[in-house]
């Protein structure tokens, strides 16, 4: 359905895109920093969720309305960010709870739907993803082959498969650092609020970024 130019084309695009740290990525590390290798991980799958959520609005003409409407658009983005600073102020008024998931790795474990669920709601408020999709990826289907909707589907597979790899890399990458401030108490605080100043920097930087045109 899709010529495999147009398949390479889209991919290095979407490359060019999720190598450049975003939204989905501080919130990653942030993670990785506060609560480790498991966290980020989790935070790295629901944020790839949530981002084909966007595919699936874009494939069903969502994505255009959102893109279009200044006002859905803005709510959208503003809901986001206020979840990010809520997420960092939590993490940054429980970074002594470092110390406990230390000592208690289950703690984390089980934590693992309400992460993933975390990442899902960072990865649909995503606004450099949204835009991306609504304006982009509609310009790599060849609508005189059909079938628009499952080209789309296949382009959103493709931007996620990479996102999911990338992401994962920045979230061990940032978990192994973890490892070396956990040595210390003061340390494990120290990342504990790291974690948290990332998100809430996330979450202003979010809510300023302009609509793309």
């Amino acid at each position: 359905m899709i010529s495999t130019d147009r398949l390479l084309a889209f991919a290095a695009m979407s490359f060019l895109l999720i190598v450049i740290p975003g939204p989905s990525v501080i919130f990653v590390v942030g993670r990785a920093l506060a609560q480790g290798r498991r966290a980020a991980l989790m935070t790295v799958v629901g944020n790839t969720l949530g981002a084909y959520v966007l595919v699936l609005a874009v494939a069903l003409g969502v994505g255009a309305v959102v893109e279009r409407s200044v006002l859905v658009f803005t709510l959208l983005k503003l809901v986001g960010a206020a979840y990010l600073v809520y997420l960092g102020v939590k993490a940054v008024r429980r970074r002594g709870a470092l110390q406990a998931a230390f000592a208690d790795p289950d703690s984390v474990a089980r934590g693992g739907l309400r992460t993933l669920g975390e990442g899902f709601l960072v990865g649909v408020a995503n606004p450099k993803t949204m835009v991306f999709f609504a304006a982009v990826l509609p310009q790599f289907v060849d609508r005189e082959q059909g079938h628009v909707m499952l080209q789309m589907l296949l382009l959103g597979l493709v931007f996620n498969a990479i996102a999911l790899a990338s992401d994962s890399v920045w979230g061990l990458a940032a978990a192994t650092a973890r490892g070396w401030f956990a040595r210390s108490p003061r340390r494990l605080g120290m990342v504990g609020g790291a974690g948290g100043l990332a998100m809430i920097g996330l979450g202003v930087t979010v809510a300023a970024t302009g609509r793309a045109d």
